[in-house]
């Protein structure tokens, strides 16, 4: 391998080249290397173009080259249309030629098998000795706009531009980056950049975040993602994004987890992966959408409005149906509608009847002969009012249908409110849909995509006025002093041992005492004092309810000696009799409300705490919340709070508040315990957590966990 080997290129370069070569150029259009020269030339791109093939003097007119070696000049950028089993060769050479970066559009590598695993290892060898940056493979390349450059064979290219704009796309799937492009264009939303990663052998989603974030031309940052290489970086550069005011969306696959084996806690099933890096991005301003169209038309609408101007969402329509079905969907989806003002709405009733001089507004109830007027009127009022932040325009058919909708659209340009329109008839609205991109305003055709799109922007805006901060940043405590955890790799702990750990961090617990007999039980019970409850002790034991084995409110010796009698039976009838080791007999405490509180070992993320209704019923619920250790106190309240049963920890029925200060403690500490312990603590339960009145504390009822 030449000393003068690659120089290396960032992301900003590699989207920015200067020049470009295309290994395996043709000017048969219905190959690879074909296409990406005609889109080159097609598309007007101003750098130096190098086609590449020993078999041709020029292709579409430009000079051929026939090895990347006799390229006359420094080469910054090199597309292979190659078979796999050239591949590894052709990349070999382009390092040795200096080249910059490659893009491998090729599949047959990391995604088919061993032996393509193998193949994709060598690139990588040949990038981490040479320098030379590699994009894929398996993907379909990029595209440029700003610079008039299409590195992709995609036929989405066979249009007379490259639509330039604000937004950034960053996609591991190179088809479906192609699809969202081709959908964008047709909604007049242009690009910045589109990359596809593929089997991000080496550069990597962060890459292009990190350039994109600090790259003028784009606005927001929409990614498809399948997996991340680098959770810390990401989250990381997650947080600069906010800080500079722009939005990152995402859409990620894997949101189920179908065919994952029963955990042995509660917390892992309750908890899926998906759930975790919804928690995260939650935490670090990330947007998450179900949805590739949504998250581009999301981006448009946050492109064009990136300011705050309040979360109230005013609808405007000149029907009714239309505007209750607008104001239905909108409260549904939590969304905040717009109070407003007494002076705001006097002066909407000299154009409009009572009924309707408010929000909603429906033009249907006019004062004004002149419909223009009451329109135009109508709607400077209402988003001038403070409480506006974004109007949502739902056109119905009306009479004068395209002069109406082009008065409307130019007098809310003219207002400098966000507003997006919803236009609900079929063909008959072809007119004013083409006045509404004509003047550039932004419209949907269903009412879902209006809602999704209100709700990643509310959503985006809420977690921006978080400080980036907030989310991780867990109260100052005196440090404690962390024993190992003692046990085999796969050791399920006992209660007993799980408590004690808890305790030694300031969690309560029950009073209890370990009895390996009957009359050791009966003298334990009369040490705490009754009642009390019995639960066994036993190897291997992981839902002792499930047998029958717990019993409650034990209230003399007698029920003590029958409940052991019975705990050994059920235990050994479901163990082997040595698994038995006796019963912890504990003070019966009892309650107000049981919650779930648990840890568990994410594969990217690492420590998560998770907290939810609790007791027997917590995966019949499924009311869970989820974040990344370490939390604070106040991050703790928050969880709590978000849970459909937060309700209960107010005052009810007569009853005063619960002391969720206390559990919101007890969360927290938790979420100390799982950083500090690392990789050693796979999973650990606490259900439940009992919480009793303001003021009267939380007390661990039951725990286990799960070694490494």
């Amino acid at each position: 391998m030449s000393e003068a080997i690659a120089h290396r290129l960032g992301a900003e370069r590699i989207l920015h080249p200067r020049s470009v070569a295309v290994i395996g150029a043709s000017e048969d259009v219905g190959k690879f290397g074909g296409r990406v020269m005609h889109y080159l030339v097609k598309h007007g791109y101003e750098g130096r173009i190098v086609p590449v093939n020993p078999k041709r003097d020029t292709v579409f007119g430009v000079s051929c080259a026939p090895h990347i070696s006799k390229a006359g000049g420094p080469v910054d950028v090199a597309l292979l249309a190659l078979p796999a089993h050239m591949l590894v060769a052709a990349l070999a050479d382009c390092a040795e030629a200096g080249v910059g970066a490659c893009i491998v559009m090729t599949t047959g590598f990391a995604e088919a098998g061993e032996e393509g695993a193998a193949r994709q290892a060598e690139l990588i060898e040949i990038s981490h000795r040479t320098g030379m940056r590699i994009v894929g493979p398996n993907c379909m390349g990029l595209i440029s706009p700003h610079s008039k450059m299409a590195l992709t064979s995609s036929l989405v290219l066979e249009t007379d531009h490259l639509r330039a704009g604000s937004v950034g796309l960053i996609s591991q799937s190179g088809a479906l980056m192609v699809s969202m492009y081709n959908r964008a264009d047709d909604a007049e939303i242009g690009f910045s950049a589109c990359v596809s990663l593929g089997n991000q052998a080496d550069l990597e989603i962060s890459d292009f975040v990190e350039h994109l974030i600090h790259d003028d031309a784009t606005k927001v940052i929409c990614i498809y993602m399948e997996g991340l290489r680098d959770p810390a970086r990401f989250l990381a550069l997650a947080d600069e994004a906010r800080r500079v005011g722009k939005p990152m969306l995402v859409v990620k696959t894997g949101r189920t987890e179908a065919g994952v084996e029963s955990a042995k806690s509660h917390t892992a099933s309750l908890a899926g992966s998906y759930d975790v890096f919804s928690a995260a991005c939650r935490d670090h301003g990330i947007v998450l959408l179900d949805d590739p169209d949504g998250m581009i038309e999301t981006a448009d609408i946050l492109a064009r409005w990136p300011t705050w101007r309040g979360d109230g969402v005013a609808v405007y329509s000149a029907s009714g149906g239309g505007a209750g079905i607008g104001v239905d969907r909108a409260s549904e989806a939590g969304l905040r509608l717009s109070i407003l003002s007494e002076e705001t709405r006097a002066n909407l009733r000299e154009v409009l009847l009572p009924p309707q001089a408010n929000n909603p507004i429906d033009l249907g109830g006019r004062t004004v002969s002149d419909p223009f007027e009451g329109a135009e009127r109508a709607y400077r009022a209402m988003a001038e009012d403070p409480d506006t932040g974004l109007v949502w325009i739902i056109l119905t058919t009306v009479p004068f249908y395209e002069r109406m909708t082009e008065l409307i659209a130019r007098t809310a340009l003219a207002s400098g409110k966000p507003f997006i329109f919803l236009v609900t008839p079929g063909s008959a609205a072809d007119g004013p849909r083409r006045i509404l991109r004509e003047l550039g305003c932004a419209y949907f055709d269903r009412v879902d995509d209006c809602i999704r799109v209100l709700g990643a922007r509310d959503a985006y805006f809420r977690m921006r006025e978080q400080a980036p901060d907030d989310a991780a940043a867990p109260q100052p405590r005196a440090p404690r002093a962390v024993a190992p955890l003692e046990g085999r790799p796969g050791e399920l702990l006992s209660e007993p041992v799980v408590k004690s750990l808890l305790e030694d961090h300031g969690v309560r617990v029950t009073r209890q005492h370990e009895a390996t007999s009957a009359d050791a039980a009966v003298s334990a019970a009369d040490d705490i004092g009754y009642p009390v409850v019995l639960k066994p002790v036993a190897e291997g034991l992981v839902h002792k309810s499930d047998i029958g084995a717990v019993k409650l409110n034990l209230t003399d010796a007698a029920a003590v000696r029958a409940a052991y009698g019975e705990i050994e039976t059920a235990v050994c009838e479901h163990l082997p009799p040595s698994a038995f080791k006796g019963c912890s007999v504990q003070e019966m405490w009892k309650p107000e409300l049981e919650l779930i509180l648990g840890i568990k070992r994410d594969p990217l993320f690492g420590p998560v705490v998770v907290c939810g209704a609790g007791g027997v019923l917590v995966e019949l619920f499924s009311d869970v919340a989820v974040a990344v250790a370490p939390i604070g106190v106040a991050k703790a309240r928050d969880l709590l709070l978000s849970l459909r049963i937060a309700p209960l920890f107010g005052a009810f029925r007569g009853r005063a508040p619960l002391d969720i200060d206390a559990a919101a403690t007890a969360l927290s500490t938790l979420s100390e315990i799982a950083v500090s312990h690392g990789d050693r603590l796979v999973e650990l339960d606490v259900n439940p957590l009992g919480v009793r009145l303001q003021g009267e504390g939380v007390c661990a009822l039951d725990a286990r966990a799960l070694l490494r």
